[in-house]
């Protein structure tokens, strides 16, 4: 019987073979990388908002604290965008007149929310609380990025479930103490810029309020001064919602030039979960 199939059929045949297996690897690694993309993740991306707000100007340049707009931030789940009253209290003394508020002025004047787009927006089926996240020692900037430098807010980061995994796999590099938590140029602790921290004991309140840190040497103070934040309130205020009260006891400080060994320190003492339990499917899929 004659033969059906040249000989080359079979190099033909390999040649196929090893073909769709490079196209099969090269459209899942064009997929990963879609996925993983701005178009996908929205990251550095600017939307057109109502209002062109700029947090440069009105933190970096006028000095407003995260918690004047963001009420919420660290008793709530959402820091939550602010009414129109809050912007408000300042722009019906200046800019009363500018153009570019004007869709502020509409909507005080008509009731209506101000539609804006929201920047960091999670899917629905994640479960994420900014209280516990800001009580725990987790500053703004780790997650937004420097939103003091920027003119239009932007999403700093990929807010992917592999980014999240990151940090609650390894926690300590994120770490601060809780009155650094706003602080957008804390950098950690280095030899040439230490932290001294003591831990000190409060019932009732939030775990951060246990421990006070200070980036000046308090060896020279006599008696050392431990700053207790106490609580005032039945329902537990949060760690900036009360004035310190300074106690003269002897405090204890440990030394910290780095920024995992002070993240290991504050770990134990904001009692923050082991890293399985962090990483764990229903820490944040409830």
């Amino acid at each position: 019987m004659a033969q059906v199939f040249d000989r080359s059929s079979n190099a033909l045949a390999r040649f196929s073979l090893v073909l769709t297996g490079v196209i099969v690897i090269a459209l899942g690694v064009t997929l990963d990388q879609l996925q993983r993309s701005p178009w996908v993740t929205r990251q550095g991306q600017r939307p057109d908002q109502p209002v062109p707000f700029s947090h440069k100007h009105h933190v970096e340049g006028l000095g407003l604290q995260c918690q004047y707009c963001h009420t919420q931030v660290e008793k709530a789940a959402y820091a939550g965008i602010p009414p129109t009253k809050t912007c408000i209290n300042c722009h019906a003394q200046i800019w009363t007149n500018a153009e570019l508020l004007e869709p502020v002025r509409q909507s005080w004047a008509t009731g209506a929310s101000i539609q804006w787009i929201r920047v960091h927006d999670l899917p629905d089926y994640v479960y994420f609380n900014h209280e516990i996240h800001v009580n725990k020692g987790i500053g703004c900037a780790s997650c937004h990025g420097r939103v003091d430098q920027m003119p239009l807010m932007y999403q700093q980061n990929t807010l992917q479930m592999e980014w999240c995994l990151n940090c609650h796999r390894n926690p300590v590099v994120n770490l601060r103490p809780t009155s650094e938590i706003y602080n957008m140029t804390w950098a950690g602790p280095s030899s040439e810029k230490p932290v001294w921290c003591t831990s000190t004991t409060t019932t009732g309140g939030p775990t951060a309020q246990n421990v006070s840190c200070t980036t000046t040497n308090p060896a020279g103070k006599s008696p050392e001064v431990a700053m207790l934040q106490m609580n005032t309130e039945s329902n537990g205020p949060t760690s900036s919602d009360v004035p310190p009260l300074g106690i003269a006891m002897p405090a204890s400080y440990q030394k910290f030039t780095s920024q995992i060994d002070l993240g290991k320190y504050l770990t134990a003492q904001y009692h923050i979960r082991n890293p399985e339990q962090l990483s764990s499917c229903e820490t944040c899929h409830r």
